[in-house]
């Protein structure tokens, strides 16, 4: 029997065949592995910037439509309603009456209270206004604006103008607006723009300092109302602060014959006269005469309501000179804002 025949080392090829076929496959495996690991690090990478970029204008939407709604009327700095003050009256509710409605004369007054000039306004007239307001001749319609915010930075006008809207909601303004006049910082001194301040004065007017009082000064209630009235004052184009129009007259007009103190009490007497019968003060309607009438304005005017008629009469000049915009203004109001 011939011997069997066997070529050498085949066995040997087919292992060697057959690590190599082993070997590339892994390579393969392995290569496709990265190429699958590449892919879906790709996809990761598109859907994160996808998602940023998405998160990135939806921000952006949001910051233009807070940007569009910034000083829309009908909402404070904090987002709340527009609330008018109790009793306000005037168009859209903007002014503070004091005095008696049917009041044949009517003062209306644009003020500030961190505006100087006011305050000299405020000091020489008070007691011929509340002399009037309470024979009922004269009712005031009193603004309030936040001119000195803007001028010269800080927030007391706004604060100090909240706080005396929630005093008419208390039905104390009157008396607190007076206590805002006497103790007025300095113009530079935005002390008004601290809630504390306007809370400690509220202890000078007997009940105003209540817990309903103290909520409505800190939560800027009125807020939105105090920014509506600004508003009102700039469409309006006056010159400055304070403004003061006698049923609808600057009052400070008339630069050649200033009013005082003393012209106003007469006016407002004389035009009266016709009406005193309306008037809660039995001496007005005794008056059987318009020169009776003069001689009675004339004895009131020596009463001790009006002391020192002289020296309000000069003062009460500088507060018109600067109150109705003129270029030569007194060192007194030299710190006067103007509307400009």
């Amino acid at each position: 029997m011939p011997p069997c025949f066997v070529w050498p080392n085949v066995s040997d090829m087919n292992d060697g065949a057959n690590r190599d076929a082993t070997k590339r496959s892994a390579r393969e495996r392995l290569q496709l592995e990265r190429e699958r690991q590449k892919a879906k690090d790709k996809r990761r990478r598109t859907l994160v910037v996808s998602a940023a970029v998405v998160g990135v204008l939806g921000l952006a939407a949001v910051v233009g439509l807070i940007a569009a709604n910034t000083g829309k009327g009908g909402s404070s700095a904090k987002g709340g309603p527009l609330v008018a003050p109790s009793g306000a009256t005037g168009t859209d509710a903007l002014a503070i009456q004091t005095g008696k409605s049917e009041a044949p004369s009517t003062l209306t007054v644009w003020e500030d209270f961190r505006c100087p000039a006011c305050k000299s306004f405020e000091t020489n007239y008070r007691d011929t206004v509340h002399e009037l307001e309470g024979k009922g001749l004269l009712k005031v319609e009193y603004h309030l604006v936040t001119l000195i915010d803007g001028n010269m930075g800080g927030s007391g006008s706004l604060r100090s103008a909240n706080a005396a809207a929630c005093a008419q909601d208390a039905g104390t303004f009157s008396p607190y607006h007076d206590v805002l006049f006497e103790n007025q910082p300095e113009e530079t001194d935005d002390a008004y723009g601290k809630n504390a301040k306007l809370l400690e004065l509220a202890g000078k007017v007997d009940g105003l300092d209540t817990p309903a009082f103290r909520t409505c000064v800190e939560d800027g209630t009125h807020d939105s109302w105090v920014k509506k009235s600004q508003d009102a004052f700039r469409a309006g184009s006056f010159r400055g602060t304070p403004t003061v129009l006698l049923d609808g007259k600057d009052i400070f007009g008339d630069k050649a014959n200033p009013l005082t103190p003393q012209k106003l009490k007469e006016k407002v007497e004389a035009a009266g006269t016709g009406g005193a019968k309306t008037s809660a003060s039995p001496s007005a309607s005794a008056s059987p005469s318009p020169s009776g009438s003069a001689k009675a304005s004339s004895g009131r005017a020596a009463s001790p309501a009006a002391p020192s008629s002289s020296a309000s009469a000069r003062s009460a000049g500088r507060t018109s000179t600067g109150s109705a915009g003129s270029a030569d203004r007194s060192p007194a109001h030299s710190g006067m804002p103007m509307d400009h």
